[in-house]
């Protein structure tokens, strides 16, 4: 395991779940690509400002974020996480949300993210103000990764 590529996955997940949007967004270079993958890769988000934005999407409604990292792996720049968020919303839904996530790391930025969670179980417990704001919100930063050989 590489502990510096480990280091810098662990110290993204303490941001992220802070939601410190400027550190997270210190994380990524502007060819940085992330997407969830069972939304697909033509829903990306590329570089800091974008990346930000999609996260911001998802998270920023919620009234509590919790995260239970599990194991992590690192091999050639790849880390990989298995973990949990339980994410709660004002209206009293909650979500428990298992997680993989794999990103490779270059040096103190993280390139390519990609997660891998179960699209129902989100959305059957998310509020219908949660739908209404991914529905209608400013999508200008979405970036199709489709063709950037990124995919599994």
């Amino acid at each position: 395991m590489s502990a510096r590529e480990t280091d810098v996955v662990r110290r993204f997940w303490a941001a992220l779940y802070a939601r410190d949007w400027d550190l997270i967004a210190s994380f990524f270079g502007p060819d940085s690509v992330y997407w969830d993958v069972p939304v697909g890769p033509a829903a990306a988000g590329r570089g800091p400002a974008d990346i930000v934005t999609r996260l911001k999407l998802g998270l920023e409604g919620l009234s509590g974020y919790e995260h239970y990292e599990g194991p992590i792996v690192a091999q050639d720049g790849v880390v990989i996480t298995e973990h949990r968020e339980v994410w709660h919303w004002p209206t009293g839904e909650t979500a428990s949300l298992p997680f993989v996530s794999v990103m490779t790391v270059e040096g103190d930025l993280i390139m390519v993210w990609k997660d891998y969670w179960d699209y129902n179980t989100l959305w059957n417990a998310a509020p219908p103000s949660w739908h209404q704001r991914l529905e209608s919100d400013d999508l200008a930063w979405v970036y199709d990764a489709t063709n950037d050989g990124l995919a599994p």
